[in-house]
């Protein structure tokens, strides 16, 4: 596997950010997303949401690695919210709340965050939260919906790796589905030989700093520390993109959950089958890539 470090920017325009990063698909880490008369990078502690929203319910996820066969794990309780900030605070926990939509449960809160519309489609009113403990991490996938995600951290350090959409093979992806199969925090290079030809990014997000995630970009998340961030999505910006994120919620996902309820784990093993077979070819042209440039190196010193 070999990540190289996400380069950061700071002062740029709508136009500029089009056409060095949206446009190439290139990720980057923005300096200034999050604008600075934000109260929410000074007030959004773990105290301050124990008084706003502490009695509301959450739904709290467990490591996700026990559920290959699923698209997402299934929540293992409901707690309050402020009952779950105490469990991340004082001790390291696989515990994680995602998706939270804090914002629309708690309007009065939006006010406290002001971004810079860097993307066409930028949905600004729908942001999600995503808490974890320290240790916890989630499972390598890539969002099906096919929309630039602007993931701003505000509290802890969370490391990101991504890698892009032509990587899939690579990676095990399961067919019909977007996750794959291997456990990437201790990648085992001999049961799974496509991890040696992997190319990716890597960061550790930090307080105020926002990760620019292209469509279709695989992305595995490891919280460092406890802590929580902020996702705004920005419509896919092509043709093309809206397409395969229609195509994989109305027509792939029924067909993956059809054929789970036909064949059970016939089905699963078939597909854990397949996601090897296609990690194999892929290893196998990259290396006959590499072979014949190889090849044309020694005709040329000949």
């Amino acid at each position: 596997m070999h990540l190289r470090q996400i380069e950061s920017i700071r002062g740029y325009d709508k136009q500029k950010f089009k056409s060095e990063f949206l446009r190439t698909g290139v990720p980057v880490i923005i300096k200034d997303f999050i604008q600075e008369d934000s109260a929410a990078l000074h007030t959004w502690d773990y105290d301050h949401f124990r008084q706003v929203a502490g009695d509301s319910m959450v739904s709290v996820h467990n490591e996700e690695d026990a559920h290959l066969d699923k698209v997402s794990s299934p929540p293992v309780k409901k707690m309050k919210f402020s009952t779950y900030l105490d469990l991340i605070e004082k001790e390291p926990t696989a515990m994680r709340l995602f998706l939270f939509n804090l914002l629309l449960e708690k309007p009065v809160m939006q006010k406290d965050l002001h971004v810079k519309r860097l993307a066409d489609r930028l949905i600004t009113w729908l942001p999600f939260l995503f808490f974890g403990g320290a240790g916890s991490s989630v499972r390598y996938h890539y969002d099906i919906d096919m929309s630039h995600v602007f993931l701003s951290q505000f509290r802890g350090v969370k490391r990101v790796w991504l890698f892009a959409n032509d990587q899939s093979e690579l990676l095990y992806r399961l067919p019909y589905n977007f996750h794959g199969i291997v456990d990437l925090r201790h990648p085992d290079y001999d049961k799974f030989p496509g991890l040696r030809y992997l190319q990716g990014w890597s960061c550790d997000l930090q307080h105020g700093d926002t990760l620019f995630i292209p469509s279709g970009y695989w992305h595995y998340i490891q919280y460092v520390t406890d802590g929580y961030s902020v996702s705004y999505r920005a419509l896919p910006r092509t043709m093309k993109e809206r397409w395969l994120g229609f195509r994989n919620i109305v027509i792939t996902r029924r067909i993956d959950n059809t054929l789970r309820i036909l064949f059970g784990k016939k089905y699963f093993d078939w597909k854990v089958r397949a996601a090897y077979q296609r990690a194999d070819k892929a290893v196998r042209k990259i290396q006959r890539r590499e072979a014949a440039v190889f090849g044309m190196g020694d005709l040329q010193r000949d």
